[in-house]
């Protein structure tokens, strides 16, 4: 049913349940006119990585459970807001769901095109319960459509990636942009560990990147480096795995499932990366549980995976979505994508990394020899293959524990480097 906004923002009650998907999937401008509102008694918000920040979430008797913190969950958390982390990858948003069971599930669009609306930029964990919200007479699916969301596809008949118009009880249009996702240009420090990562990338090879300086220059030297016949399967689709289509590198022979596409789960970018989407079939976008499984990711030739880290220490042990214990980021895919390589002969996973970080004033240093108490571990030692920084390469895989202590702190800032040596040496501690 068509709504103006007004209409929508009182199909909420004072008391009640709310779920909204991830970051390009959130119906911002719904969320804007919802927090206008200042009766609420206890309504209950799930989410993930908010793209803008919304009055509703400061907002007496609003309280917002979310699966990955990004700039607007840290601000919310650092200001008093009612806000918790729900420790759960991106695969498990879709059990989470299911376990809530929001009495509203609401979710941005691209406009009707013959009765059918696109889930645009975002497949994620939440198209189950999507139609299971609008299948259920006691609950209620609302959609917020706009012209400036891309029509992207899916891949029929098991995953189509769109809602048709008969499901959806409330219907809302605006004029709502995608947010944009701005690249800073790379520091010196990450175009030294892409120029490393970019090695490991030959002929053939199907590509995972994520977000960040460092993957965004790996993708242009990739575009403009003489290998190609790349194959995409990431769960985040970027500006720059569309710059690698533009140049001709990716054919998407992957020899594993999908092939002739590049899948993804959810995009973020600039404008020309919408735009280059809206109606692209090269792309398809399917549910998180598809795109993150490890089983499929290895299924993939020759597939190179490259994700991040905020810490490590000698044994292999990943710090990626805390500092200090303190929520930074979320789980996401980190995990699926590191061990998913691993299980095939010729995959490849890089966890990339600056060795040291500025803070006061002091340098810090992010290669440690153990991991600071209260620390919490983002991805096991044992599925961790190579690791990065700009002073070079340790691979991991195979290796002894003592072996593997040598490697990394061969790859620590010089400062640090001579201790850590040292504590390899007698690696493990008594």
């Amino acid at each position: 049913m068509l709504m103006s906004m007004a209409q929508a923002i009182e199909v909420i009650h004072a008391d009640d349940s709310l779920a909204v998907p991830l970051g390009p999937g959130v119906p911002g401008g719904f969320l804007h006119a919802l927090g206008e509102r200042d009766d609420f008694t206890d309504l209950r918000v799930f989410g993930a990585l908010l793209p803008d920040l919304y009055q509703l979430f400061v907002r007496k008797g609003v309280h917002y459970s979310s699966g990955f913190f990004g700039p607007a969950e840290r601000f919310l958390r650092d200001t008093g807001a009612s806000i918790d982390f729900v420790p759960a990858d991106f695969r498990r948003f879709g059990p989470v769901l299911h376990h809530l069971a929001p009495r509203v599930m609401a979710t941005a669009a691209s406009m009707p095109v013959d009765g059918w609306v696109s889930l645009s930029l975002h497949a994620g964990a939440s198209i189950d319960e999507l139609h299971a919200a609008g299948a259920d007479p006691n609950r209620v699916l609302l959609v917020e459509v706009s012209p400036h969301f891309p029509r992207t596809f899916g891949i029929e008949p098991e995953h189509p990636h769109r809602l048709h118009v008969d499901e959806i009880d409330v219907l809302v249009e605006t004029d709502r942009m995608p947010f944009t996702l701005d690249e800073a240009p790379p520091a010196p420090t990450e175009i030294a560990i892409a120029e490393f990562a970019a090695h490991y990338v030959q002929d053939g090879c199907t590509l995972q990147t994520g977000i960040g300086g460092i993957p965004n220059q790996v993708a242009k030297m990739l575009a403009e480096g003489p290998y190609g016949d790349f194959g995409v399967h990431s769960e985040m689709f970027t500006t720059g795995l569309m710059a690698l289509h533009k140049a001709g590198k990716v054919t998407n022979r992957k020899g594993g499932a999908f092939d002739g596409f590049s899948i993804t789960t959810f995009a973020a970018g600039r404008p020309e990366l919408y735009e280059w989407l809206n109606g692209n079939r090269m792309v398809r976008f399917l549910p998180v549980k598809i795109v993150n499984s490890p089983e499929l990711i290895a299924r993939n030739r020759h597939m190179i995976t490259l994700n991040g880290a905020l810490a490590i220490d000698l044994a292999g042990q990943v710090v990626a979505d805390t500092i200090g214990g303190k929520q930074f980021s979320g789980i996401g895919g980190h995990e699926d994508f590191v061990s998913g390589p691993s299980l095939s002969a010729d995959g490849r996973s890089l966890i990339c990394l600056q060795s040291t970080s500025t803070i006061n004033g002091a340098l810090v240093n992010r290669v440690m020899a153990q991991l600071p108490a209260g620390s919490v571990v983002s991805t096991p030692r044992h599925q961790v293959d190579v690791v990065i920084t700009e002073f070079g390469v340790a691979e991991l895989q195979g290796r002894t524990i003592r072996e593997r202590a040598n490697a990394l702190a061969q790859i620590a800032h010089p400062q640090f480097r001579d201790e850590l040596k040292t504590s390899a040496k007698t690696w493990p501690q008594d």
